[in-house]
């Protein structure tokens, strides 16, 4: 981190990247890696990430404020297409588009399409990574390049692997190259545009699905009811409520005896304690809300909103 004044000088460049993509290309993992901390949440089940959120890195020579999306998927809730207007509206303003796909899949999808048509209308340059070349072949990787190539023209397409690194220091310099010059957007202790009470609900939902199986994480939201610091007992007394679709469902977020819910809060907890830095009394709560995601009221009580968070 660096003084505002060493921004200024003449070859500092910031700017905003936009990371978009497929569920479960890596975006989230990439991020996460280049950042050096946890702040977005990660899970092999399909759209995890919920809204755009801003994770803002500040070096010596730059400042890169990278916009993590949701996944680009044909919706099929209200909370899918406000999903997907998040995403693509992610595009719009910002100085470099970053377009992630899977090393294994050798076909340009639709939707990439449409990102990349946009971009060009929009004249916003884009840098194609090409992750999980761990899980293939190099010589597979050829064709794929081949095609972005010729149909798209794009003058960056980078292999690499977001879960061990491979290819992250060229995608870095690529993306910092491409910026424009100029000072600081924000300041530079600042690292995310997510309040504590956007984390502290993001937390407990990653548990949750880490513990759920199936269908069931797509029905569930978080919704913090208290977020209180008491500074006589020097730590945080956190309400929350996990939010499902079903009542069947509620049984299994609970689990036998409670188990579920426990190993859930437990593990929250501990992740909570970590981001902010003192002890959490965490307080979990189960409520059925059938078909929350097609309720605009209860989108809107769980800060799902398409007003821009600047």
């Amino acid at each position: 981190m660096k003084s505002e004044n060493t921004a200024q000088g003449a070859e500092y460049r910031s700017g905003f990247i936009a990371v978009v993509g497929k569920p479960n290309v890596g975006k989230s993992t990439l991020i996460n890696g280049i950042m050096g901390t946890d702040l977005s949440i990660v899970s092999k089940k399909p759209q995890t990430t919920r809204r755009n959120i801003r994770l803002i890195l500040t070096t010596d020579s730059s400042q890169m404020i990278f916009i993590d999306t949701p996944g680009l998927h044909t919706p099929r809730t209200k909370l899918g297409e406000h999903m997907i207007r998040n995403a693509k509206s992610s595009i719009r303003g910002v100085d470099v588009i970053l377009l992630m796909t899977d090393a294994r899949n050798d076909k340009i999808m639709r939707l990439d399409e449409d990102i990349l048509t946009q971009a060009k209308q929009s004249r916003v340059p884009v840098v194609l990574a090409i992750n999980k070349t761990d899980l293939v072949r190099k010589e597979a990787l050829l064709p794929v390049i081949d095609k972005y190539h010729k149909e798209f023209g794009l003058a960056h397409i980078i292999p690499i692997s977001a879960i061990n690194g491979d290819g992250k220091e060229q995608l870095m310099e690529v993306l910092e190259g491409m910026l424009p010059i100029g000072s600081m957007l924000y300041p530079d202790s600042m690292i995310t545009d997510q309040t504590e009470r956007d984390i502290v609900a993001e937390r407990i939902r990653e548990k949750a699905l880490t513990y759920l199986d199936q269908e069931i994480p797509h029905g569930i939201g978080v919704g913090i009811e208290r977020f209180k610091l008491n500074e006589e007992k020097e730590m945080y007394e956190i309400d929350a409520t996990i939010y499902c679709e079903k009542d069947s469902h509620k049984s299994i977020v609970i689990g036998k005896n409670g188990t579920v819910l426990k190993k859930i809060g437990s593990d929250a907890r501990q992740e909570i304690e970590r981001v902010l830095g003192a002890k959490v009394f965490l307080d979990l709560w189960v409520k059925v809300k059938k078909d929350w995601r097609n309720s605009l009221p209860m989108l809107k009580t769980l800060g799902f909103t398409d007003k821009p968070r600047m």
